[in-house]
């Protein structure tokens, strides 16, 4: 055998193989996809000993029914001549036989020669006539002549008959006029059946012949496919991992070697020079991870003890950090105008180290998992107006579009571990999108829950710096470790937030494309999300607290009405200095806390908004609100006596100082 089509059976036939063979064969690899395939990838469809089946029965069966059909074909041939031939010789002899009597109208005689042809038992009918109305018959006439066949011949005279004075008028030579006819007719009911088992006898020849044929190839394929199946079978096991299996394939013959049992021998010695390897690389793996083992176990008690210190550190650093705040609070009003900008400036730092140390403690905690989300269906599109309302004056102080789309999903998660994340990318995104750019948070379904991604149109990462943008104090274009622009703790803690949650923070940036920070967290239905509680009937600290809102931003309008009424507080928002002045002069509504820009649009100055507050309605909190911190600006605050809120304003610091305002008593 010179080749081997490079095909297999994976079932194999019912039956054991023999010894070697796992008791689960396991199953052969799944041909590659059409769409990653060679052009010169050859194709093979089938298996080994169907191709052998057809290889061998396909041409004997040809060779059977063409020898077979040619041999039948002839013996038909051969039957039919020979019936026709003996009719017509039989019809031949009786007209040779009756011219003369015919001639001579001798009835008598052509009778004799018809019951003589009869009892030849060749014919079954003779009829001898002429056209001078002499009609003679021997023989049954049947009612059907279906299974009878005719021959005919013409009765002519003799050429003893030329010479004779019966000549008829008009001769010219004998046999040239027909004086008569014969017709015999010969029964087929034996030929036929004679012509049944002809072929019966050569469609049972066929058959032997395919018989024979088939059964020779069939042990032919399985003695060629058997061997070939074990070495499959094999080569599968080895590719699972089962370096103990062996083809168990000898030679039985002594007459040269056979190539399937050379194949299956290279098999054997492959499979024992994997089982080596494998004994030699789980020998060395087992070494390698008692090493890893014993150095990851150094790490986590490093890790442990980075935490605890952190912690530590942490907690007695914020007891004078405390007190320095309070001690700077104090100094800050009574300080000269000389005074004041290093004051300012270490209430400044004094608010950055709390800020690091916050982040620090967030670590540690993180990383000793002393943490445990509290794991509910948390609806997006709560979240997300929690974070805008969070998140609306930042934008807008940097002159940045923030949108949000929830597309009504909802998902499993810790809200409060999610809310972080989200707002530290969001934060993020905001401090490195351009002015006039847009960040996008969106929601959508993927394969595996929902995805959450927060878009910016930033200058983007390079691809060196996002593998490192998640480690502790690594920042991408800070090189001069600007505080103000963050420490490089904020996407750590998200990582490790992430982490606790069970999901990974993938990043997609390019250089001048902007950055995609995506987490995917599993999804939940909206329909189970239980609806929000109504706000109790218990007075809250803020229920029913009226504020007047001026500011020339409509998004700052309505982030502050968002989040106001969110608090339970009456609204009322207007664009400029007059018409505020306006509905404070009215005395119709009496406003418990009036918040104000400084710059309004055209010439309008918040100052004169907060006077006229003083002056209409002396009872009302005026605060004002602005984004300036120039000497000029707060040195014409302090003389004014106005309370300042520097944007961005945080919403707790926001909500506590309307929580003092509530309370105090109306007078």
């Amino acid at each position: 055998m010179s080749s081997v089509p490079p095909s297999h059976d994976p079932a194999g036939p019912s039956g054991t193989e023999g010894a070697g063979t796992p008791s689960q064969s396991p199953p052969s690899p799944s041909p590659p996809p059409a769409s990653f395939q060679s052009p010169h990838t050859l194709v093979v469809r089938g298996n080994l000993q169907r191709d052998l089946f057809r290889l061998g029965v396909v041409p004997c069966a040809a060779v059977a029914l063409a020898l077979t059909g040619w041999f039948t074909h002839n013996r038909l041939q051969t039957l039919e001549a020979a019936f026709d031939a003996e009719g017509q010789a039989v019809a031949r002899q009786v007209a040779a036989m009756s011219d003369l009597s015919l001639y001579a109208g001798d009835v008598p005689a052509l009778q004799n020669v018809a019951n003589a042809a009869l009892r030849g038992g060749q014919v079954t009918r003779v009829e001898i006539s002429n056209s001078a109305g002499i009609y003679v018959t021997a023989g049954p006439k049947t009612a059907s002549l279906a299974q009878l066949r005719m021959f005919t011949s013409p009765v002519t005279l003799r050429e003893a008959s030329r010479a004779s004075a019966f000549a008829p008028a008009g001769s010219t030579a004998a046999g040239d006029t027909p004086i008569g006819l014969v017709q015999t007719f010969r029964d087929t009911t034996a030929y036929t059946r004679e012509r049944s088992r002809s072929l019966i006898a050569g469609i049972g020849i066929a058959l032997v012949a395919l018989m024979a044929a088939w059964a020779s190839v069939r042990h032919m394929a399985r003695t060629v496919a058997r061997p070939l199946r074990r070495v499959s079978r094999t080569v599968a096991a080895l590719e699972a991992g089962h370096f103990e299996v062996r083809c168990d394939v000898v030679e039985g013959g002594t007459r040269g070697t056979h190539e399937l049992a050379v194949l299956a021998h290279d098999i054997d010695r492959l499979a024992e020079r994997l089982q080596r390897n494998r004994q030699i690389s789980e020998e060395r793996v087992r070494e390698a991870t008692a090493v890893a083992l014993q150095r990851m176990a150094e790490a986590e008690q490093a890790a442990l003890s980075r935490a605890r210190f952190l912690a530590a550190a942490s907690h007695d650093l914020r007891q004078p950090l405390h007190a320095m705040g309070l001690f700077i609070d104090g100094l800050l009003p009574g300080a000269t105008p000389a005074q004041r900008p290093a004051v300012l400036r270490l209430q400044e730092s004094t608010e950055f180290m709390g800020v690091l140390l916050d982040d620090l403690l967030e670590i540690s905690r993180l990383d000793a998992q002393v943490l445990t989300p509290a794991i509910a269906k948390v609806p997006l599109a709560e979240l997300f107006d929690q974070l805008d309302a969070q998140h609306a004056a930042a934008a807008v102080e940097a002159r940045v579009r923030l949108r949000w789309s929830d597309r009504g999903l909802a998902v499993r998660t810790d809200a409060a571990m999610l809310r972080r994340i989200v707002g530290n990318l969001v934060t993020n995104a905001l401090r490195h999108a351009p002015e006039g750019g847009t960040v996008l948070v969106a929601a959508r379904r993927s394969a595996g829950g929902v995805r959450i991604e927060v878009r910016d149109n930033g200058v983007g990462i390079a691809p060196i710096h996002q593998g490192r943008i998640f480690e502790e104090f690594y920042q991408v274009a800070n090189t001069e470790r600007d505080r103000r622009r963050g420490f490089g703790l904020g996407l750590a803690i998200c990582a490790r937030i992430a982490a606790l949650l069970g999901t990974r923070i993938t990043v997609r940036s390019a250089l001048q494309a902007g950055s995609t920070f995506a987490f995917t967290l599993p999804a939940a239905r909206l329909a189970d999300v239980a609806p929000p509680q109504p706000a109790p009937m218990a007075p809250a600290p803020l229920v029913g607290l009226r504020c007047l809102v001026v500011d020339d931003d409509p998004a700052i309008l309505d982030g502050s009405r968002a989040l106001l009424e969110q608090w339970g507080c009456q609204v009322e928002c207007v664009s400029t200095g007059a018409e505020a002045i306006a509905r404070l002069g009215t005395g119709d509504i009496h406003y418990d806390v009036v918040l104000c820009d400084l710059q309004l649009a055209g010439d309008g100055d918040g100052v004169d908004v907060i006077d006229a507050a003083r002056r209409l309605q002396p009872e009302a909190l005026a605060v004002l609100v602005s984004g300036a911190t120039g000497p000029e600006v707060l040195q014409r605050l302090r003389h004014g006596g106005v309370m300042l809120l520097t944007k961005p304003v945080a919403p707790a610091k926001l909500r506590a100082l309307l929580t003092t305002r509530r309370q105090v008593p109306a007078h």
